[in-house]
């Protein structure tokens, strides 16, 4: 009878490797969260639109009521007097002039009062038209904010079942992933000092770029506020001040110079001029991805800074540790 095969230690190397295909499926995770989080964030700005939108349809619809409301109470004012006061045929209120001046000055006064009810009338069927038109836009209003609404709650939810799955797939591999990212980090920022020495790989950049240098000077003010935030938690949908995603970030920082960005790495990448790779300056806005997912600020001899992901805080990092970089702007 044979006996039972002993059981041995996983190799090292093999943990290693298992390390680092968790790391490569956690990163095509964090992408995706990424892509999520900028979409919950898009569609928030959609719904702080509608919902401005809606207030300005409510408060016409309230000067609207409001004009109906004091049309009609005249014109019940005017019909209430003319039953009190018994109805006179026009020809009886002319032939009763004892002269020509007062029967032409009778003649002006009951052409300007039937004119001004006339008047009155059509403002107020004006009025309530506007009023229902205003109606039926904000029902419409209403149900496209409410089908933001729910893509909002379809996008959070699939980003809570994604940081779930992230959560699962890195239980008990956290420090070996640790180490493996540590080793890369250390690789690309080498790879990105030899790459600001190389003025060769520089220009080639540029000409590679279809558009000229930016007019207007960079804001490296907001690279020495951004440090002050260097360790801050990623938190996606946050815009601190003690949590960020990546656009939650940028829009956080330059908000403190006077600049107004969307909270979104894909409309932020529409505010400003596009900077060519080789004119970048402290400052600038850098994103990557396809479609655009994520965003950082340009802090100066090829590194950015920027909030990266679930698990990690704000950090600076080298521009060349992502390969899916797609362009810069200057606000």
């Amino acid at each position: 009878m044979c006996g039972a095969i002993p059981a041995f230690a996983t190799p090292a190397s093999d943990k290693r490797e298992q390390a680092r295909q968790v790391k490569q499926q956690v990163e095509a995770l964090d992408t995706k969260v990424e892509i999520a989080a900028e979409a919950y964030n898009e569609a928030r700005i959609k719904h702080q639109k509608l919902t401005s939108d809606m207030e300005a349809t409510r408060a016409r619809i309230a000067e609207q009521t409001a004009v109906i409301d004091d049309l009609q109470t005249s014109l019940n004012a005017r019909a209430g007097s003319i039953y009190r006061s018994g109805r006179l045929s026009f020809i009886e209120v002319l032939l009763g002039a004892r002269d020509f001046e007062q029967f032409a000055a009778t003649w002006d006064l009951l052409r300007d009062i039937n004119e001004r009810d006339a008047e009155s009338i059509s403002a107020l069927e004006k009025a309530r038209a506007e009023a229902e038109a205003a109606e039926a836009q904000l029902a419409a209003q209403e149900a496209e904010a409410k089908q933001v609404v729910d893509q909002m709650a379809s996008n959070k939810a699939a980003i809570e079942a994604q940081l779930a799955e992230r959560k699962r797939m890195l239980s008990g591999l956290e420090a070996e992933i640790a180490r493996i990212e540590a080793a890369e980090r250390a690789r690309a920022e080498a790879a990105a000092r030899a790459a600001v020495v190389s003025r060769s790989t520089a220009s080639a950049i540029v000409s590679a770029e279809s558009f000229p240098p930016p007019t207007r000077a960079a804001r490296s003010e907001v690279v020495n506020i951004a440090k002050r935030y260097l360790g801050a938690p990623y938190r996606w949908g946050a815009s601190g001040p003690d949590a960020f995603d990546c656009s939650g970030f940028t829009m956080f920082v330059y908000r403190q110079v006077g600049v107004s960005l969307p909270h979104s790495s894909r409309a932020q990448y529409g505010v400003g001029e596009k900077v060519p790779r080789g004119s970048l300056q402290p400052g600038d806005l850098v994103f990557f991805g396809s479609p655009i997912h994520h965003v950082g600020i340009y802090v100066g001899g090829g590194q950015y800074i920027h909030a990266p992901r679930t698990g990690d805080v704000v950090r600076i990092t080298s521009l060349s540790s992502r390969s899916n970089y797609v362009g810069a702007v200057r606000p």
